[in-house]
């Protein structure tokens, strides 16, 4: 793992993203206009990349003591090669760097392989949004996570 490296998400990968996004949530996906409203509102997205290439991202938003985790996704040919536990660590870290006091996300109720991700990092349910996602009408668990 010593070849990737966290950084910045900037406004020229977004177009990449955007693809990852398709290609990842189908239907669900995020559009490249909304990814650049998170970008401009201010929300912090970091990348992991392998050279220039984009292997997965994440998103958070900071509101005084709570940080949401927005998104996060791993390109399927990089998966199972701890992307994803990258990107948690380092946006909890700058969770607690922040002063947030709780970290919370919203993930499917079928999406096994992220809620035990999320477990194993104290996540723990605090409710179902019934019929969050739109365009499949799937519920989501959320989920919080004390810092």
């Amino acid at each position: 793992m010593s070849d990737l490296r966290i950084d910045r998400l900037r406004w020229w990968h977004l177009p990449e993203v955007a693809a990852m996004e398709v290609a990842i949530f189908g239907p669900e996906a995020w559009s490249e206009g909304l990814l650049w409203t998170e970008l401009s509102a201010g929300n912090d997205y970091r990348a992991v990349f392998e050279g220039e290439r984009i292997l997965g991202y994440a998103g958070t938003a900071l509101s005084d003591t709570e940080m949401w985790l927005n998104n996060i996704a791993v390109d399927a040919g990089a998966r199972r090669r701890g992307v994803a536990r990258m990107l948690m660590d380092d946006l909890i870290g700058r969770a607690k760097v922040s002063g947030a006091k709780a970290l919370y996300l919203e993930v499917a109720v079928d999406n096994v392989p992220a809620q035990r991700l999320y477990d194993g990092y104290g996540f723990y349910g605090i409710g179902v949004r019934r019929n969050y996602y739109q365009h499949t009408g799937t519920d989501a668990a959320v989920m919080r996570m004390d810092l």
